[in-house]
This record gives C-alpha cells, structure tokens and sequence, in this order.
C-alpha cells in the first residue's frame, strides 16, 4: 500500500509558478508511475501528467509546455512545476501512484489561479 501526500497548492495571480509535490509512503523505486490529475468544479478528473518508473514523462495537451514533472527516488517524492499558470488550470490536483498491486491517490491540493 502507497500513502501519498501532496502539497505546494494556492492562490497565485494568472501568469504565475507553482511547484507541487507529492510524498509517498514508501520507496517510489517499486511504483511504476506517479501521475498528477486535477478536477475542476463541475469537470471530470483529467490527466495532467505522469512519470515513469524511468523518468519518461508525458503531458497533456493543455500543459505541454508550461508544465516540468520530476521524481526523486531518493525523497520518495514526484513534482510539478507549473509555469504561466492560467485561470483554467484551477483545480485540485491529485496524485495517482500505479503499482503492482493497484493505484492509490493522495487527497489532493487546491491550485486557484486569479485573472
């Protein structure tokens, strides 16, 4: 089983940065990916982007570009970085860790980006 913990969400003006992370409860060297999702109000959870096992990351469409997801094994931790935020990236964002044995999701962090 996979505790995960995310933080690093809050308010920031549009155009702005955020970093999220998300600690896990055990070595991420036998999780097989970490992916950050978010939902908005009203809105279905939506894959944002994810991490491998050996660092290959993929990205939504919506934040190619503006968007730097990162491990480190050694914190036992995933990370998003979120650059030129806009009002539409309001949500809160969870991370899903993918094991052997199942997923597990964190509770989640509430980024609100202002025009």
């Amino acid at each position: 089983q996979v505790q995960l913990v995310e933080s690093g969400g809050g308010l920031v003006q549009a155009g702005g940065s955020l970093t999220l992370s998300c600690a896990a409860s055990r070595s991420t060297f036998s999780i097989n990916a970490i992916g950050w999702y978010r939902q908005a109000p009203g809105r279905t959870r939506e894959l944002v982007a994810t991490i491998s096992s050996g660092h290959i990351a993929y990205y939504a469409d919506s934040v190619k570009g503006r968007s730097t997801i990162s491990r480190d094994n050694a914190k036992n931790t995933v990370y998003l970085q979120m650059n030129s935020l806009k009002p539409e990236d309001t949500a809160v964002y969870y991370c899903k860790a993918t094991t052997n044995l199942g997923d597990y999701w964190g509770q989640g962090t509430q980024v609100t980006v202002s025009s």
